[in-house]
């Protein structure tokens, strides 16, 4: 399994858990306040902000808190100020994770993350240090027991026709990547067609990935649960490999 394609799944899993709802919600209307922010309350001329959301309507949360976010974002509402940036470092078996986070209080965050590191076989790395690894892809998933009858050939027709990158066979799904500009045209050639989709967004993927197994993978995962739960942790990036 490639790093990206099973963290994301188990993220995937992990956002449908009832107890988790809260801070995904709040994690979603601080991501639609900042993109509102930093490109304009209007989703159409913003595509930051018409991902941001797609996924909060994925995640169910209600319309009038979607423009309450929106318009904290440009300054019709009051709002707390979040700052968005990077954090970075290595986990146990050395694999590389980059964190976005957006925190009111840069000192504390920076501090609370970096014992997380320490505390659990990790080291916090400076600014670039791992950020290299990954780029920036739009990363579509399809599972194929939601689609009978779909095969490969079809697929790839479709995708790449729509401006795709890239289609993976990865047993019980497909993943389509593409560069971040042509996520929305592929996203929408996926939809017109009828063919359901699990993970549409535009993410970090790595370009390399570190094989980890047994006892150490634990850890990883350990890691990578806390950061997820972490309130300021937006997203999560690690360029792990399972093994068997």
């Amino acid at each position: 399994m490639a790093g990206h394609s099973k963290w994301a799944n188990i993220k995937h899993r992990k956002e449908k858990m009832d107890s988790l709802r809260g801070k995904i919600f709040t994690k979603l209307a601080r991501e639609i306040m900042v993109a509102a922010r930093l490109g304009g309350g209007d989703p159409e001329a913003n595509p930051r902000l018409k991902a941001a959301i797609a996924r909060a309507r994925e995640a169910n949360i209600p319309n009038e808190n979607i423009q309450r976010a929106i318009m904290k974002g440009t300054g019709e509402l009051a709002a707390e100020s979040y700052e968005e940036v990077f954090y970075e470092g290595y986990g146990p078996g050395g694999v590389a994770i980059l964190l976005k986070i957006m925190t009111d209080n840069r000192n504390r965050t920076a501090g609370e993350i970096r014992h997380l590191f320490s505390k659990h076989g990790g080291s916090m790395g400076e600014a670039g240090s791992v950020q290299w690894i990954f780029e920036e892809k739009g990363y579509i998933t399809i599972p194929k027991e939601d689609n009978p009858g779909i095969n490969e050939e079809e697929i790839l027709l479709l995708v790449l026709d729509a401006g795709a990158e890239d289609l993976k066979d990865e047993g019980d799904q497909f993943e389509v990547i593409t560069e971040p500009e042509a996520f929305e045209k592929v996203k929408d050639a996926l939809n017109n067609a009828n063919i359901k989709t699990s993970i549409a967004e535009i993410t970090m993927l790595p370009k390399t990935t570190v094989p980890v197994s047994g006892e150490e993978a634990q850890k990883l995962l350990k890691l990578l649960d806390l950061f997820e739960e972490h309130d300021d942790v937006q997203e999560v990036y690690a360029n792990f490999e399972l093994v068997d």
